[in-house]
């Protein structure tokens, strides 16, 4: 019996390794699949519910998908209908589900890494320890420690400010705990009825969080190589860069004009002090980068609030992260390659690094079918219920981006859009990441290149 056990792990851990070399994207999407059935599992059991009855299959379902893939949106009141166990089920699904992002993601960036040229893979080993899809193991218990310290650091600062709200120090403890595991994750479930509501200007309980939420977002790759380099920004990949700056361009950029839009709505920022507008704002302009948490209802914010929310989570966060969208490198890219064609430039450059074309062409491709997709899935809920488009087109964007964010419709959809909403999370958790993967290894090399001719664009 002695031999059997680490046989078996052996015998498992050739099976990822092997998986990991001959089909990266198929790991990713089994896996998903694999946690996300047997949380529904355990969410439909008596146990899990506050009632003690068992939850209809769509809702557990439903939830096991937005908790597994770190989404946020939810058919049922989490803090309300799920009993302690339940929660319990929920926060491991998110812990599981935000270390499969980044270890697949990064398995996925090796698996690309393997198949560019000399001179790249030697940028790539000069940028990350891990250039082995072998090293498996070592990739996982990096970023397991690495999350469990930044989440447990959020969870330490939390601590004693709960406490001072009356709660006992196993309470405090407990929601310190679900919030920096959740924030990190941006995966947006609360503990509580009541959420981050009664804490709007309290900046212990939300700087923490946006922290979290931030780092998350970043993704693994970018942690590392910032961890290695700390005091040598120069050192930083072009990926650390370009991720690092389009984030906090995003950041500002929705948190100002978030306060340029609410600031005089009644319902949510109007009756604050300068303050309790700013941390509000702050929190609303980084939210979107997945998390999904909120301090206001998102649905008494005005419309071109949602229009912005709206492009703040289609674009995401960073790649490898928890985050979810087409990523902030995507936006990057194709911004970048319009400014080159406006200045005439035949490359596309970034901090004394070309960025090869094949990379502008998987931005356009990930950007279009990823828009496809948010198109199609509008149609279809717009069919199945009478909602007006811009409530539809903000759930559907919150789902596929993985964000959570909601305008408070998504519990009164009928089953069948519920069901799309689960399969476009699942699709805009795993697609775009598989995705990339799959066209940056689709590089064939042809000896006969057909002439060239421009057709008229624009």
């Amino acid at each position: 019996m002695a031999r059997t056990g680490p046989g078996v792990l052996w015998r498992a851990r050739e099976i990822v390794d092997r998986s990991a070399r001959q089909s990266p994207a198929r790991l990713a999407l089994g896996v998903f699949a694999a946690v996300i059935a047997l949380v529904t599992v355990l969410l439909s059991a008596p146990w899990a519910t506050a009632h003690g009855s068992r939850a209809p299959f769509v809702d557990a379902l439903f939830t096991a998908t937005s908790a597994s893939t770190v989404t946020g949106l939810v058919v049922v009141p989490t803090g309300e209908y799920w009993s302690t166990w339940g929660l319990v089920v929920i926060l491991v699904a998110i812990k599981i589900g935000g270390l499969g992002v980044m270890t697949l993601a990064s398995l996925l960036g090796m698996a690309v890494s393997r198949r560019i040229g000399l001179t790249q893979r030697l940028l790539v080993s000069s940028e990350t320890k891990f250039t082995r899809l072998g090293e498996v193991g070592s990739l996982v218990r990096t970023v397991i420690v690495t999350s469990t310290i930044l989440e447990v650091a959020i969870a330490i600062v939390l601590l004693p400010r709960f406490h001072m709200y009356d709660e006992s120090w196993g309470t405090a403890a407990w929601h310190a705990t679900f919030y920096g595991v959740s924030s990190f994750n941006n995966a947006g479930f609360v503990p509580t009825p009541e959420g981050l509501a009664p804490f709007i200007s309290d900046w212990w309980v939300l700087l923490p969080i946006i922290v979290g939420v931030f780092i998350g977002s970043l993704g693994f790759p970018v942690i590392l190589n910032v961890a290695q380099h700390l005091r040598e920004p120069r050192r930083w990949s072009l990926h650390a860069k370009l991720t690092i700056t389009t984030s906090s361009a995003l950041v500002v950029a929705g948190a100002v004009l978030v306060a340029a839009f609410e600031w005089t709505n009644p319902n949510t920022f109007r009756d604050l002090d300068a303050s309790g507008t700013a941390l509000a704002s702050l929190f609303a302009g980084v939210m979107p980068r997945s998390a999904g948490f909120s301090t206001v209802d998102v649905g008494q914010m005005h419309e071109s609030t949602w229009l912005l929310t709206d492009a703040l989570m289609f674009v995401g966060g960073g790649s490898a992260s928890t985050a979810g969208g087409i990523k902030v490198t995507t936006l990057a890219v194709m911004l970048l390659a319009i400014v080159a064609e406006a200045r005439g430039d035949r490359d596309v450059e970034a901090y004394g690094r070309r960025i090869p074309r094949d990379a502008l062409q998987v931005a356009i491709a990930v950007s279009l079918i990823s828009a496809t997709f948010v198109l199609i899935a509008s149609l279809l809920l717009l069919a199945m219920t009478g909602e007006r488009l811009d409530t539809i087109l903000f759930e559907v964007i919150s789902a596929f981006a993985t964000c959570g964010l909601s305008t408070g419709i998504t519990p009164t959809l009928p089953d069948g859009a519920k069901y799309v909403l689960t399969v476009l999370m699942f699709i805009g958790r795993t697609g775009t990441m598989t995705l990339a993967a799959a066209l940056a290894l689709r590089n064939r090399r042809r000896v006969i290149r057909l002439p060239e001719e421009r057709p008229i664009i624009g």
